[in-house]
């Protein structure tokens, strides 16, 4: 299966330079659990794969703030999987810059910040 048009890869360090001078938003699609045994990446909204059509749903109540369909968004998760699958939505959803950067390994060896 290919991926949407307005669902594109973007690097680790490319992600952590962006997210530095806000210029993209970051959004942790893991479970709470393993966001609980490794922190997230600073600043990163953090919305399990099974909750993106609820919660960021350009209707939704809680819907991050900062977050419209034109925001520019970097999605990781364990290994990259589930950043594709929770782009794949977001892209069906009409977000129109929505970037997997993979895994949060890659946060990491990019030398991103890390929050608990």
């Amino acid at each position: 299966m290919s991926a949407p048009n307005s669902v594109r890869p973007m690097a680790a360090s490319e992600a952590v330079a962006k997210a530095a001078t806000g210029d993209i938003a970051l959004l942790d699609v893991r479970e709470t659990a393993e966001l609980q045994a490794s922190g997230k990446a600073h600043g990163a909204h953090h919305v399990p794969l099974g909750l993106i059509s609820a919660k960021l749903h350009h209707t939704a109540p809680d819907l991050p703030e900062g977050l419209t369909k034109d925001t520019p968004i970097a999605i990781y998760c364990a290994k990259g999987g589930r950043a594709q699958q929770a782009a794949a939505q977001l892209a069906d959803m009409g977000y129109t810059q929505v970037f997997n950067i993979g895994g949060f390994e890659d946060w990491c060896a990019a030398g991103g910040k890390i929050e608990d």
